[in-house]
């Protein structure tokens, strides 16, 4: 009796599918070969792939250990552990292969690790960790770390393992020879640690099953059947080791939306999807277009919009849906008035529809535009939740903007002194600091005036002294100035001289530039107050609010966080040329640099679901 006949013998009754539409079951019958699954917004991709995987088991082409089904969030593999076990049988989904792309490839590296000259029980540093191994590095070549920064280096080695490029290889393409020493020197620090970075994990599988075709041969036998989620956002390592996995079977199924990769800035290649059909010749191509969320007024504006981009495959999202609510555009005069109109339509829902806060979301483009929304929800009384990050008040920069504008102005503020007498580094370890502080302590006087005492009898030498000093006489320097010149100036002119601005400025990560957004938009606030006290005061109010944490609340975060979700309103603010569409965006990469802010601004409107 052959696999097939022994599986089916014993296979119970098929499953239902009639709860799927035409182009859903197509989907889930297609079970030999190459699939791809192009499902638009809200069209049920996550029905899909469970149903599958279901139909897979049920009709016996496979056992549970023979599917590998990998997705990208621990959140998106729980919920089809969930499904299928509600399908086919609680427990079933634990002989699955089905996790992240991560936690499979460490699975298939933990059996392997000699191979690759690593323990059975090798560590995966986080990022920190990386951080403080490439500070070593630096340090030991006598490098500046404020010109080149560890993070930097991390981000460029992190683009290198998205391609599966090791320091050889990275040399055959020509890279930056210091940045390949410092890449050479980190790999060999992280062998002699016994340990790996999250990069390492998927590179390491791809190296490791095309060097040893006899372990690539086994796992192609035992993947029968291989489903991956949301595969517009794969890089190329992951598209490397699908494409080595996949070649043995070719029952490949992979859904996702090419008019939905947004992620080419962390490695995603929205070319693997274009391509598809190249690389896996004879695939077939179900289109997912029913869409189960929004109104027709919804699906009309983003297929409108994204109709103009040029790499695409093509669908048109429609709906059974006759609900009509016309997409609204509004113009305003600047981000305060735009707030002040968000509130008051919030509030409008509230009275008129009864409409919960939690149901509706402010979608923007870049993180420091919540300032201006903050501003106005705390004033009308509004709650709100940052989704995906801090309160603009609560971000590190800000916190340390504020903390030398307090430093400056309040010389008895030795909270404010001592978060930034640090920042940059002046040479002051813990123990010096705890020397001033029990200094001050013992005469009872701040911080501030304890340095120079210090200095002038002798207890603080050496750089740290020097340093102090200097910035002691700053900080007279900067309170002098308030006296000729304008508040926002005189901050503007701190964040410089101190030395602040060229942290972030130096470090060259798409994170230090949003920081450097965050502080301009900490000047554009300054600009309306009369005076630093006055802001000063409103800021200890702001981050003073009482937070319940069971409220409901209006849900503010960026479009890149948004998505996967859905709300029945959806407010989408500061779409103003430059901001949104990203002047950077374009500046960096042209045409498809705009391609991927309108498949941004798709993926924004199908987050509403009414409005």
């Amino acid at each position: 009796m052959t696999l097939q006949q022994n599986l089916t013998a014993e296979c119970p009754p098929a499953l239902d599918l009639s709860h799927l539409n035409a182009e859903q079951r197509a989907a889930v019958e297609a079970t030999e070969g190459p699939l791809l699954v192009l499902a638009g917004a809200g069209t049920g991709k996550t029905r899909v792939l469970t149903t599958r995987i279901a139909h897979i088991l049920n009709t016996g082409r496979a056992f549970p250990g023979q599917i590998l089904a990998v997705t990208f969030t621990n959140k998106a593999a729980a919920e089809m552990r969930h499904r299928i076990d509600a399908i086919v049988g609680n427990g079933t989904s634990a002989g699955l292969w089905l996790g992240t792309f991560h936690s499979v490839a460490l699975r298939i590296l933990r059996r392997h690790t000699a191979l690759i000259g690593l323990p059975s029980d090798f560590s995966i540093l986080d990022p920190d960790d990386q951080e403080r191994v490439l500070k070593q590095i630096l340090l030991e070549r006598d490098m500046d770390i404020k010109r080149t920064p560890p993070r930097m280096f991390a981000a460029i080695i992190a683009s290198w393992k998205d391609k599966a490029l090791t320091p050889a290889q990275a040399a055959e393409i020509g890279a930056d020879r210091t940045a390949l020493k410092i890449y050479q020197a980190y790999q060999e620090r992280l062998l002699q640690l016994g340990a790996a970075d999250f990069g390492d994990l998927l590179m390491h599988c791809v190296t490791l099953l095309s060097q040893h075709p006899d372990i690539l041969a086994d796992y192609q036998r035992r993947f029968r059947y291989i489903l991956v989620d949301e595969y517009q956002d794969t890089n190329v390592a992951q598209y490397l080791w699908l494409k080595l996995l996949a070649a043995g079977s070719r029952n490949i199924c992979c859904v996702g939306d090419d008019d939905q990769s947004i992620y080419g800035w962390r490695g995603a290649e929205i070319e693997n999807i274009l391509r598809f059909e190249r690389d896996f010749v004879g695939a077939k191509v179900v289109r997912l277009e029913q869409n189960y969320r929004s109104t027709p007024d919804i699906l009309a504006a983003a297929s409108g919009l994204i109709a103009y981009n040029r790499g695409r495959l093509g669908k048109t999202l429609h709906t059974a849906s006759r609900e009509s609510t016309p997409v609204q555009v509004v113009a305003v005069w600047d981000e305060r008035a735009e707030a002040a109109f968000i509130a008051a339509e919030i509030e409008a829902l509230q009275l008129a529809r009864k409409q919960r806060l939690d149901t509706i979301a402010i979608l923007v483009r870049a993180g420091h535009q919540t300032r201006a929304l903050e501003e106005c929800f705390m004033a009308e009384a509004i709650p709100y939740r940052i989704i995906g990050g801090l309160r603009f008040y609560e971000r590190l920069e800000i916190r340390d903007a504020i903390a030398y504008l307090r430093a400056t102005f309040q010389p008895q503020n030795d909270l404010a002194l001592l978060r930034i007498i640090n920042v940059p580094k002046r040479g002051m370890g813990e123990a010096g600091i705890a020397k001033i502080r029990a200094f001050a302590r013992e005469r009872n006087i701040p911080l501030a005036a304890a340095i120079p005492l210090m200095a002038a009898a002798g207890e603080l030498k050496g750089k740290a002294k020097d340093t102090l000093l200097g910035l002691m006489a700053d900080f007279a320097r900067w309170r002098e100035m308030l006296t000729l010149h304008s508040h926002v100036e005189v901050t503007e002119t701190i964040l410089k001289e101190s030395g602040y601005l060229t942290i972030w400025k130096s470090e060259k990560t798409p994170e230090a530039q949003g920081r450097l957004e965050n502080l301009e938009e900490l000047l554009a606030a300054l600009a309306g107050f009369e005076s630093l006290p006055e802001f000063l005061e409103h800021i200890s109010l702001v981050m003073d609010g009482d937070d319940k944490p069971d409220e409901a609340k209006v849900s503010i975060m960026t479009m890149h966080g948004a998505k996967g979700l859905e709300f029945e309103t959806v407010f989408l603010a500061g779409w103003e040329e430059g901001l949104f569409p990203s002047q950077r965006a374009m500046d960096e990469k042209g045409g498809a640099g705009l391609e991927e802010e309108r498949r941004l601004a798709y993926v924004g409107i199908t987050r509403a679901r009414r409005q």
